[in-house]
């Protein structure tokens, strides 16, 4: 369930709304976000659950303006980063959110807008982060924080990172691909996903 949570969470990330982007708030960035999912959503669980392509291709068609995927990219890779050339890094970013779509897109079909309830604000705006918080309603009626964390660009507020029930996605996979960069290497991780995620590598 958690893994459903997940993806949710990254795709309000993924779907929040670019019109006057530098004018919103963190909350809401989050807030519009969540309504638009809801907009492109409705009347399309059965279409979507049947044909994954068109599920893709619906979470790609708002997914690079307010979600950076640069520095979410940067977070996992941590120490790794720096020791990535351009391509490796550019192929990082791609493959990495490819596979990660892939992973959790079933998720997104269990997305029901009156579920997400988007906290107030009790950050400090003046800062280059800012997190939002917000619960999630399960089918028990248990409900789950959902925290969205963002950094502050030229451009506005841009969402990085979800906490699930204290457990940041970022700090999961940071652990997970270390580990497994250290028994092979970034290039063998990389080729990995873009396997997993069918994505075309340097030939």
């Amino acid at each position: 369930m958690k893994s459903a949570i997940l993806l949710v969470a990254l795709s309000v990330c993924w779907f929040a709304q670019p019109t006057a982007a530098a004018d919103l708030t963190p909350v809401e960035v989050v807030e519009e976000a969540v309504s638009l999912l809801a907009e492109k959503m409705d009347g399309r669980k059965e279409e979507l659950a049947a044909d994954r392509e068109a599920l893709y291709a619906l979470i790609d068609e708002m997914l690079l303006p307010r979600f950076d995927r640069k520095f979410a990219a940067q977070m996992v890779l941590a120490k790794h980063w720096r020791d990535a050339d351009d391509a490796q890094r550019e192929r990082f970013i791609n493959a990495f959110y490819q596979a990660l779509l892939r992973r959790y897109a079933d998720g997104l079909l269990e997305f029901e807008q009156d579920r997400v309830t988007v906290l107030p604000f009790r950050g400090d705006l003046s800062k280059p982060r800012a997190t939002v918080r917000s619960s999630v309603m399960m089918n028990d009626g248990t409900k789950v924080a959902v925290d969205y964390e963002l950094v502050k660009r030229d451009t506005g507020w841009l969402l990085f990172n979800v906490v699930i029930e204290g457990v940041s996605y970022i700090r999961n996979y940071r652990a997970e691909l270390d580990s497994e960069i250290q028994s092979s290497s970034l290039e063998a991780v990389i080729e990995r996903l873009e396997k997993e995620a069918d994505v075309p590598g340097d030939e």
